[in-house]
C-alpha cells in the first residue's frame, strides 16, 4: 500500500531524490565509494555544497554579492543562539507566536534586552498578533514565518529600519515572496530542504561584525562564510540530500510553480474543514498555514472511529504535535494533491459513518 505521508518532519521529499540519495550511499558519482564515506574536503563533495549553497541564493532570487548561503549544524535551536551572539548588542524585538519563537526569545534574553512586541500566547497561538509596533533603535527584529505546532502563517512582513530576522523553517521556498526584505533567514533543513542533519542559514553579509562581544569560533558567522561552510566538517550527506531537493525543485519551475500547487493543497483540505461539521480548524482563519493545517474533531468521541479509516488509507502521521493535540496535516512541497484528496475522501467517509 501506497504511503501518505503527512508528517510534519523530518518528512516526505520527492521520491526521486529518495532514489538519487539511496544510490549514493552505494556508489557517489561513480567513484566505487559512499556517500556516506568520502572526505568533505574531496573535489566531488566540494562540487555539491557550493552548487546547494548557490542553488539556495538562485531559487530564493537573493544576489550572491550580497548574501552568502550556509549549510550548518544544530538545527534551527542552534540559530536561536548564533543569531542574538552575532547581532544582539544591546537590544532586539522578537514577535511571539509559538513555541519556538519562545524558545528564540528565551536565547537572546541571555545576550541583551528582548522587546516582546506582541504574543498570541493569551489564545494559545491560534492567530498571529496584528498591528504592533517595532520599536526604534534595536539592534534587529526576529519573527517565525510559520509555526508548525499550531498551524497559523504571517502573511506579510513588517517593515522595520533594523534588520529583519526570520525562522523559516517550515515554509522557506514553499510560497511566492520577496526574500530580499530579510537580512537573516534560517532554517532547519528536514522539512522543505532535505534530511535532517543540516541548516540552511542566509545572511546579509553586512549585518555581521557589529557586536562587541567576543563570539566563540564555532559560533561566528564570520567565520563559516570564510571557510565556505567548511569550517568544520559538514553533514555530508544531509546536504547532498538536500542539493538533490533544491535541483527538483528548480526543475518542477523553482518556488513560484511550487507556491502555486501548495495553494491549491492547502485550499482543497481547508474546504473540507470548514464544510465538514465533523471537524474544527484549529487556527484563526485569515492566519492559516498553507503548510501546516491543525484541526480538531467536533465530536471527539469519533477519534478511535477516524484515526482507523486514516490509518488504512494509507495515511501517515496525522496527529498533532503532543503540546497541541488535535490533528496535523503537514503538506510540504514533495507531497502530492492526490495525497491531500485522499485525505478529503476520509474525511467524508466518518461524515457518512457518524
Amino acid at each position: 500500500m501506497k504511503k501518505h505521508n503527512f508528517s510534519a518532519g523530518p518528512c516526505i521529499l520527492p521520491a526521486e531524490v529518495f532514489q538519487q540519495a539511496s544510490d549514493a550511499v552505494l556508489d557517489f558519482n561513480n567513484s566505487g565509494l559512499s556517500i556516506l564515506e568520502i572526505s568533505h574536503r574531496s573535489k566531488d563533495f566540494v562540487a555539491v555544497i557550493e552548487e546547494a549553497r548557490s542553488l539556495a541564493l538562485e531559487l530564493l532570487q537573493l544576489d550572491s554579492n550580497k548574501y552568502t548561503a550556509l549549510f550548518l549544524h544544530g538545527g534551527a535551536s542552534m540559530q536561536f543562539l548564533m543569531t542574538p551572539y552575532n547581532l544582539l548588542e544591546k537590544k532586539a524585538a522578537y514577535l511571539n507566536t509559538g513555541t519556538w519563537a519562545s524558545k528564540a526569545i528565551k536565547e537572546a534574553k541571555l545576550f541583551g534586552e528582548v522587546i516582546e512586541v506582541a504574543s498570541s500566547e493569551d489564545k494559545n497561538f491560534n492567530y498571529i498578533p496584528k498591528n504592533f509596533e517595532i520599536p526604534t533603535g534595536i539592534d534587529y527584529f526576529h519573527c517565525t514565518s510559520n509555526n508548525t505546532i499550531y498551524g497559523t502563517q504571517l502573511k506579510s512582513f513588517p517593515k522595520s529600519n533594523a534588520p529583519l530576522v526570520c525562522d523559516m523553517s517550515s515554509d522557506i521556498f514553499s510560497r511566492d515572496i520577496d526574500y530580499s526584505q530579510f537580512d537573516l533567514v534560517y532554517a532547519g533543513a528536514q522539512k522543505n530542504i532535505g534530511p535532517a542533519g543540516t541548516t540552511l542559514v542566509i545572511i546579509n553579509k553586512a549585518i555581521l561584525g557589529k557586536v562587541s562581544r567576543k563570539i566563540p569560533s564555532i559560533l561566528d558567522y564570520k567565520n563559516h562564510i570564510e571557510k565556505e561552510s567548511m569550517f568544520n566538517t559538514p553533514s555530508v550527506f544531509a546536504i547532498y540530500t538536500s542539493l538533490l531537493n533544491l535541483r527538483w525543485l528548480k526543475e518542477q519551475g523553482g518556488v513560484s510553480a511550487l507556491a502555486k500547487i501548495n495553494k491549491h493543497k492547502a485550499e482543497l483540505l481547508y474546504a473540507e474543514l470548514d464544510r465538514n461539521p465533523l471537524f474544527t480548524p484549529y487556527a484563526n482563519k485569515e492566519d492559516r498555514s498553507l503548510m501546516n493545517i491543525t484541526f480538531n474533531l467536533a465530536k471527539p468521541e469519533l477519534r478511535h472511529t477516524f484515526d482507523a479509516l486514516w490509518q488504512q488509507a494509507g495515511i501517515n502521521a496525522l496527529n498533532g504535535h503532543r503540546s497541541l493535540g488535535g490533528y496535523r496535516a503537514s503538506i510540504y512541497n514533495a507531497l502530492t494533491v492526490e495525497s491531500v484528496q485522499l485525505l478529503t475522501e476520509v474525511m467524508q467517509e466518518l461524515e457518512n459513518k457518524a
